[in-house]
C-alpha cells in the first residue's frame, strides 16, 4: 500500500515556510555575530543559538520538499525545536548563570516576540493536518455490492 502526502506548502503552510525561513535567517545571522565576536564570553548560548539557525534552516526545507521523508523530518526538526525552546527557556528562568548572553531560545524566545515559542505549536498542527494518507486503491472491476470471482457475498 502506498501513502500520499498532501503538500505542506500551501495556505498556512506558506505562510509558516516563510516565518521559518525568516527566522533561519535572523538565527544564523545571529549567531554568526555572537561566534565571531565574543565566543569565549557565552560559549553555550552562543552554540545554542547555531544549533537553533540549523535547526531553522533543515525545518524550513523539510516543510518545502515534498514527500513522506521530508515529512518525517519536519516532524523531527519541529519536535526538537519544541523541546530546545520549552527547555532552554526553563533554564534561562530558573538558571541564568548558564546564559549569561540571550539565544534564540531563551526565555521562550522573547527577544523575538515569543514566535520561537508559538512557531512548533502551529508546525506540529499544520504537519498532522497534512499527515500522509494511506492511499486507497480498489481494482477498477470491483464495484459497491459486488463480488470478485470466486469469493461469496456474505
Amino acid at each position: 500500500m502506498t501513502t500520499t502526502t498532501p503538500t505542506r506548502s500551501t495556505g498556512l503552510g506558506r505562510v509558516l515556510i516563510a516565518v521559518y525561513g525568516l527566522l533561519a535567517l535572523a538565527a544564523t545571522g545571529r549567531s554568526v555575530f555572537q561566534i565571531l565576536d565574543d565566543f569565549d564570553q557565552a560559549p553555550v548560548a552562543y552554540a545554542l543559538s547555531a544549533l537553533a539557525a540549523v535547526v531553522y534552516i533543515v525545518a524550513t526545507v523539510a516543510l518545502i520538499v515534498p514527500g513522506d521523508t521530508w515529512y518525517r523530518v519536519a516532524w523531527i526538526t519541529i519536535g526538537f525545536e519544541f523541546v530546545g525552546v520549552i527547555v532552554v527557556g526553563l533554564l534561562s528562568i530558573f538558571d541564568p548563570v548558564l546564559f549569561p548572553a540571550k539565544t534564540v531560545w531563551s526565555m521562550f524566545g522573547r527577544g523575538y516576540g515569543f514566535v520561537p515559542l508559538v512557531l512548533p505549536v502551529l508546525g506540529m498542527v499544520w504537519l498532522y493536518l497534512r499527515r500522509p494518507r494511506a492511499a486507497t486503491s480498489t481494482p477498477a472491476s470491483a464495484s459497491p455490492g459486488t463480488t470478485s470471482p470466486g469469493t461469496t457475498a456474505a
